[in-house]
């Protein structure tokens, strides 16, 4: 049985990421996977909302609950597991794009999430999340960013803005930040996107689309965090800027904004692309979006536009979808291979190769 999350997405031959999970037919409601901890995260952050589009947005996918896991590291998005009613695991710092390429390579059978923030993901898993997003694990990361350290109580994190004052720089951050979409596009990431905690309809869409796709799915969720940065994101919030902050992509469309009177055209001095006054450019100029380019300069120089210090200018949606070999697949089809070699072969030639295995290589016998 297939999921009820398509598997194509337009992209000819592309399995879907969820393929070889175990489905239910019995309906299946948020309040299934809802579990009974408290929910313990300050007034009015935004984990609240993303954890209900979550909740909302597992049922559509048909697959059993005991069939899905997700995986934290350390702060404040990372209590997500404790609140679903699946399996999980609240792991350690940076971490856990680690555990669940482990998790994922070893269960074919299990859908992998993994919940992490712009600090437990970019400072000390750095190294982790770049891999994971290389090697193509097949797993969904979603990455709460919300440009500070929540749960240590208000230091600059990765993606805070350069000049930021906050307990741990007083005089402003001297820090350069990342651009996390950008960082996920360089290690050439097969899907990456971007979206809000309070754009429910949006958040569901790139969910979808993300736990659909097969390899690893990396999801920026805007967050706001109430107490120690509230209103980071109001330029793309507000009722009265949100038109011309945000620069919606959509797959084969036009790239245009604030009501199609502004656009995206290639800048031929930069090598990048440029904002221009649609009525200043021939339509035909005007960037049409394509996420299943296999080049990633394109989406790159796209995610280049974020205005890291006020997101005057901010690209949401989905910046890239390509299709290639799975880390995991790849480890399986390795061990089946070895195992169909061996088949039919007796057990002392058995012993015999995997005594080559351990004592092949740099040996020797201390006498």
């Amino acid at each position: 049985m297939t999921t009820s999350v398509p598997a194509d997405l337009g992209l000819p031959g592309l399995r879907s990421g969820t393929e070889n999970v175990p489905t239910t037919d019995e309906p299946q409601t948020g309040k299934d996977f809802t579990s009974d901890q408290e929910v313990r995260w300050c007034p009015g952050c935004g984990d609240y909302a993303v954890l209900k589009a979550v909740q909302s947005f597992l049922p559509d996918l048909g697959l059993r609950r005991e069939n899905i896991v997700f995986v934290s590291g350390i702060g404040c998005s990372s209590r997500f597991p404790y609140y679903l009613d699946t399996y999980g695991m609240h792991s350690i710092h940076g971490r856990a794009p680690s555990i669940a390429t482990g998790i994922a390579t070893a269960r074919e059978d299990l859908s992998v999430w993994v919940v992490t923030g712009d600090g437990d993901a970019l400072s000390i898993g750095g190294n982790h999340l770049i891999h994971a997003l290389r090697r193509n694990v097949n797993m969904t990361i979603l990455l709460f960013n919300n440009r500070i350290y929540g749960l240590t109580k208000g230091q600059y994190s990765p993606t805070s803005e350069a000049g930021k004052v906050t307990k741990s720089t007083p005089m402003g951050s001297v820090d350069h930040p990342f651009n996390p979409v950008s960082l996920a596009l360089g290690a050439e990431a097969s899907f990456v996107a971007r979206t809000i905690d309070s754009d429910r309809k949006h958040l569901t869409a790139v969910l979808a689309a993300a736990a659909a796709h097969r390899g690893t799915s990396l999801v920026e969720i805007y967050q706001n965090c109430p107490i120690f940065n509230d209103g980071a994101f109001d330029a793309i919030k507000s009722p009265d800027t949100k038109g011309d902050a945000i620069i919606p992509l959509v797959h084969g469309e036009p790239i245009t904004f604030s009501a199609g009177t502004r656009g995206l055209v290639r800048d031929n001095a930069s090598g990048g692309v440029a904002i221009v006054d649609t009525a200043d450019v021939p339509a035909e100029q005007l960037l049409v979006h394509d996420a299943h380019n296999a080049d990633p300069s394109q989406a790159f120089a796209i995610s280049r536009l974020t205005d890291m210090g006020y997101l005057n200018q901010t690209p949401i949606g989905i910046f890239r979808q390509v299709q290639r070999t799975t880390y995991d697949d790849a480890a399986r089809e390795q061990v089946t291979a070895a195992s169909q070699a061996s088949a039919g072969n007796g057990t002392a030639d058995q012993s015999a190769r995997l005594a080559a295995l351990i004592g092949g290589g740099d040996t020797w016998t201390i006498l």
